[in-house]
């Protein structure tokens, strides 16, 4: 993409009444306004909340803001430009019920109170296969504690990759640390119990793995009740 392009998209976003892209200050400084207020104040519901994190083009939350109507969905990246896409079709289509916030996912306990989230995606991130980029590992134990803090009880975690590796040592690191495991499978189009949210979906790149013939994984987990530690 051009950078003429990314700069067009990235005033769009500005104008989207479904974008946020508060300041990273503002955010460190415990300043977010809507941090335990999504329902009352942005989505002005009471539905559960969706988090979609490492979104890019924004599909799978258009798609499953289309699908469930009475779930809220946020698609989180820090790159504006590629969710640029997902932010104007729900503008298009007058979807009340999806929105975007661009921010870095190591921040996502400034964004949102404990047990504030119902379930959460994560949708092809990259495996950071070199032991250095662990840290950046969207599933190591460090992101997984933030994920287990916004979610409430009961609250759910999707997984899906075209990695092995990362199937491998999510399934791994969830058995280690006693996480509940709902359903894993390592590739979710050749088993006909797959959920249908989990096969119904195609982002862009799935669709170009699957004309690759590379499998896609799914894992499906939940934490530990807080209290019950």
């Amino acid at each position: 993409m051009g950078s003429k392009n990314k700069l067009k998209r990235f005033r769009e976003n500005e104008t989207f009444s479904n974008v946020l892209q508060p300041k990273r200050e503002e955010v460190l400084s415990g300043d977010f306004s809507l941090k335990g207020k999504w329902r009352s104040e942005f989505f002005k519901n009471d539905h559960p909340i969706v988090l979609e994190l490492g979104c890019g083009k924004g599909e799978y939350s258009v798609s499953l803001a289309q699908k469930y109507p009475q779930k809220n969905f946020i698609g989180i990246d820090i790159k504006g430009a590629r969710f640029w896409r997902g932010a104007k079709t729900a503008l298009e289509e007058g979807l009340q019920n999806v929105a975007f916030l661009r921010t870095q996912i190591e921040l996502i306990d400034c964004f949102f109170e404990s047990d504030e989230v119902d379930e959460i995606w994560i949708t092809f991130p990259d495996p950071q296969i070199k032991y250095k980029r662990t840290k950046h590992r969207l599933t190591n134990a460090v992101f997984l504690e933030k994920y287990r803090n916004v979610l409430r009880k009961g609250g759910t975690v999707h997984l899906k990759t075209d990695s092995e590796f990362m199937h491998g040592y999510t399934l791994g690191l969830l058995h280690g640390l006693g996480y509940e495991v709902l359903y894993a499978h390592h590739d979710v189009y050749s088993n006909k119990y797959s959920p249908e949210e989990v096969t119904s979906v195609q982002t862009f790149y799935e669709k170009q793995y699957l004309e690759q013939r590379k499998a896609i994984t799914y894992i499906k987990f939940a934490f530990p009740d807080k209290e019950a530690e």
